[in-house]
């Protein structure tokens, strides 16, 4: 592979610009199925095996330790079955209303999140469903790049085709972030409420899913009006969602 991209086979005729680009051209698309092969065997694997860390959680531990070399992230894993019911049901209410029955987007809410976003002139409103999101903290980085929408596209397709309802929310409830190196349901439920993800109640799941938009400054801003307005409002709805 090397030496036919650099043309050093004997007799090898001599390459103009045009033959180079289409060597390039090919190695970039053999290393784009690598990637991707990558991806989707890592996803095969947590059909089974639980993940033990994402992207976005070795983003913000490389962050954090610049200031201390010696921190560590807050994050246990729980099992479906040992987070509160009232945690599902507030996230998916907060964050993705038609969870179980899309594909992995909502293009109902993309919409609404697109027509709210040109009427103010500026990124208000976002329309991320839960396999989005998990498709974003599991495999890229908090860099916007040009192909970051698409590869995050094509991860969400990936995690819709090979794991279940249940798998993703139970993956995405373990590895979001919840704060200041806080990760995860049973490391939130730890750091605010003193409790297991198991023993969360249903005010204090609503305010967790509250603070999932923003959760460093909320991890420093407890009790603001808003915080404690959206709670209330999520709360409200979490009777309507339906969680696998």
């Amino acid at each position: 592979m090397i030496r036919w991209f650099f043309n050093s086979k004997p007799n090898a005729r001599a390459l103009g610009v045009g033959g180079y680009f289409k060597r390039i051209l090919a190695f970039m698309l053999v290393w784009i199925i690598v990637y991707q092969l990558w991806i989707f065997l890592h996803i095969v694997w947590w059909i089974k095996f639980n993940p033990s860390t994402s992207a976005f959680m070795e983003d913000r531990l490389a962050v954090i330790q610049e200031k201390n070399p010696d921190a560590e992230l807050k994050y246990k894993w729980v099992d479906y079955p040992k987070i509160s019911n009232h945690l599902k049901r507030a996230l998916v209410a907060s964050e993705d209303a038609k969870f179980v029955n899309h594909e992995g987007f909502d293009w109902e809410g993309i919409e609404k999140a697109y027509e709210k976003n040109l009427k103010k002139g500026k990124l208000v409103a976002g329309g991320s469903t839960i396999s989005q999101q998990l498709a974003k903290n599991l495999f890229l980085s908090s860099k916007r790049t040009p192909w970051r929408k698409a590869e995050e596209a094509l991860i969400t397709l990936m995690l819709e085709k090979m794991l279940s309802k249940r798998r993703i929310l139970e993956i995405y409830l373990n590895v979001i972030e919840w704060g200041n190196g806080v990760f995860g349901a049973e490391a939130a439920a730890k750091h605010y409420f003193k409790t297991s993800a198991a023993g969360l109640n249903r005010q204090q799941a609503a305010k967790l899913a509250a603070m999932v938009p923003n959760p460093r400054f909320y991890d420093d801003h407890r009790n603001t009006r808003y915080l404690n307005r959206r709670t209330a409002t999520i709360q409200a709805r979490m009777r309507f969602a339906e969680v696998p």
